[in-house]
């Protein structure tokens, strides 16, 4: 007994909470030509595209509600005996809105009808929101692919490039967005109705659609509805596209290619033409959608259907003008005397010796005058082998050998750098009957980067990264009367970030012990040293952390549900509903490593 009045009171609460929505509504009254209202007429509304239909009937007062509509084309139809049939045509949904159609009836037999075919756009007098609505072609029409850092790290179609046209909106690819003054990264993010907020952090190239896969951007910039109230600094809904009747579908290609550029002025590619730099992106992509049949088996027409949508992005970075600094092969012997440059630093140590610039000091030369301690230089800055630790001695043969002369800029590195994301989606669309309705979604949004830089694995100071996020929803629609509309949702946001980072084990290769870390140790600078970090210097070490940053894999997973009852009584109409969501993530990583060490030659390195 007490567990079922736990239960009727967790419901009487959630329905005292505003429930979340990506659907449209039309709301009107019905009257005669005497202006009098009429109760009880059979409202209906169709789907231009897909034929799916849906009804109500007007109330006591003669007021009539459709909600939950997906976006797209409809056309409205009354039917009241003794009147003629009242026919609206071309009215567009968009995500989110609501719109006013008043019906004024004339007499006549019902066999007869009186259509309104004019596509003129619907007052919004039923809310108060500042919204911006942007459809498929729109949005396939707008330089929505950027470049470089503007594509984000997905590297494709970015659909939230459409916020940089909305007054007040600034937009930085997985960086921040900011809207209307408010703070960065405060807006509320939903696809098919369903919340899909990044609650972890700003990259919202990893939970994106395919451009292609969007019936309709919404953005509400300023005067929410109450269930849809949450957005600090703009509310994004997306409504993800459906099949039709109609079969239909497509194929693009983005791509990008040097021999398209214009050549560098002033150069010499060897064959009389300018030099251009090798840029090479490809962001392609088809997609199908349409009814489900089976032949001789099942016909989908006007009651199931499905759209499938693949885009692929792909570009390879080839590094061949960036320079840096490794050891020579003299310094890598403990030959330090090209650092030395003869440069008086303009002073003398208390004992009365010139300092010069790059000198190197051996700690075991230490002795005492007048209870301080002093160092000798090594002679000519050339430290014994004797002297050169064994561990830093492994390290710098995982270091590439100079390309150059000189013992500054003399590594000028090539290397490649692939990476590519793939977006698949499927979504499908059944209805059971006149009054139910079901629809599911699913995303995939994979990104693979190596992140290879200029020391090659396992030394790279950078992590491979591969992001798995799952997008998936379902939304089931109810008629209960013409008067009582039922709607429940659920989704859930499944993101998945793992480091390939290469298996390193520091005691087995290079003799360093006292880390449990199973990664190349991150190489900082040494106190006193020149241009090599490998050497003991001036009485340091080797000071590194484990890296590079630990290989670490983390699972950020969003389970959301809603639902929601329009009652349409009188006058009013009544919209209850509520909202489950769990936001959270778990993080672990496989070297169970973590802070710096310091290490210095013939000594056991220290955890801090």
């Amino acid at each position: 007994m007490r567990a079922l009045k736990l239960l009727v009171g967790t419901c009487v609460f959630a329905l005292a909470i505003w429930a979340q929505s990506d659907r449209g509504t039309i709301t009107g009254t019905v009257a005669d030509p005497a202006g009098a209202v009429v109760s009880g007429a059979a409202i209906e509304i169709r789907n231009i595209e897909t034929g799916a239909v849906y009804q109500a009937g007007t109330s006591a007062t003669g007021n009539y509600t459709l909600a939950q509509l997906p976006a797209g084309q409809y056309e409205l139809s009354v039917a009241v005996p003794g009147f003629k049939k009242f026919v609206r045509k071309n009215i567009t949904v968009e995500v989110a809105q609501t719109y006013r159609v008043d019906v004024m009836l004339e007499v006549g037999s019902n066999t007869e009808s009186v259509t309104v075919s004019a596509a003129a756009p619907l007052l919004k007098t039923e809310s108060g929101e500042l919204s911006h609505t942007v459809d498929t072609n729109t949005m396939n029409n707008l330089p929505v692919m950027g470049i470089g850092a503007a594509a984000g790290s997905s590297g494709l179609r970015n659909p939230y490039a459409v916020v940089q046209l909305l007054p007040g909106a600034t937009y930085s690819p997985d960086v921040d967005i900011r809207i209307n003054g408010m703070p960065a990264n405060t807006q509320a993010m939903r696809i098919d109705g369903q919340d899909a907020t990044n609650g972890w952090y700003s990259v919202q190239s990893q939970t994106q659609g395919s451009v292609d896969a969007i019936q309709e951007f919404a953005v509400q910039t300023s005067n929410y509805a109450a269930e849809l109230g949450q957005a600090g600094g703009g509310l994004f809904n997306i409504t993800m596209r459906s099949g039709t009747n109609q079969l239909h579908g497509g194929a693009y290609e983005y791509f990008v290619n040097e021999a398209l550029n214009a050549g560098t002025p002033f150069t010499n590619n060897g064959s009389g033409g300018l030099l251009r730099q090798r840029q090479r992106r490809n962001d392609w992509g088809f997609n199908l959608g349409g009814p489900v049949l089976i032949p001789k088996l099942y016909n989908g027409h006007d009651k199931a259907f499905f759209f499938f949508n693949f885009e692929h992005f792909g570009e390879t970075l080839i590094t061949n003008n960036v320079s840096g600094t490794v050891p020579t092969l003299a310094y890598r012997n403990g030959d330090f005397s090209q650092a030395l440059t003869q440069r008086y630093l303009g002073m003398n140590d208390a004992l009365g010796r010139p300092l010069n610039e790059n000198t190197i000091y051996d700690p075991n030369s230490d002795f005492v005058v007048n209870g301080l301690t002093w160092r000798n230089p090594f002679p000519n800055n050339v430290i014994p082998p004797s002297q050169l630790d064994p561990v830093a001695m492994k390290i710098q043969n995982y270091i590439p050998l100079p390309t150059g002369s000189g013992a500054i800029n003399n590594y000028l590195p090539t290397y490649a750098n692939p990476k590519y994301t793939l977006v698949p989606s499927t979504k499908g669309d059944y209805q059971i009957s006149a009054k139910s309705k079901l629809s599911g979604f699913w995303s995939l949004n994979r990104q693979n980067n190596p992140n290879r830089g200029p020391i090659p694995p396992p030394a790279q100071n950078s992590q491979p990264r591969q992001v798995n996020s799952n997008t998936i929803r379902l939304n089931f629609d109810e008629t209960l009367s013409p008067t009582l509309l039922l709607h429940f949702g659920a989704g859930l946001v499944d993101t998945r970030i793992n480091d390939h980072s290469e298996r390193f084990n520091p005691a087995t290769e290079l003799g360093l012990t006292g880390t449990n870390s199973t990664l190349f140790p991150v190489l900082g600078a040494v106190v006193g040293a020149t241009n090599s970090t490998l050497f003991e210097a001036n009485g340091g070490g080797l000071n590194y952390t484990t890296g590079p940053g630990n290989q670490i894999h983390l699972t950020y997973r969003k389970p959301t549900a809603n639902t929601s009852l329009t009652w349409v009584r009188n006058n009013h109409t009544f919209k209850f509903g509520g909202e489950m969501m769990v936001d959270g993530y778990q993080m672990f990583n496989e070297t169970y490593s973590m802070g710096w060490f310091n290490y210095s030659p013939n000594e056991t390195a220290s955890r801090h």
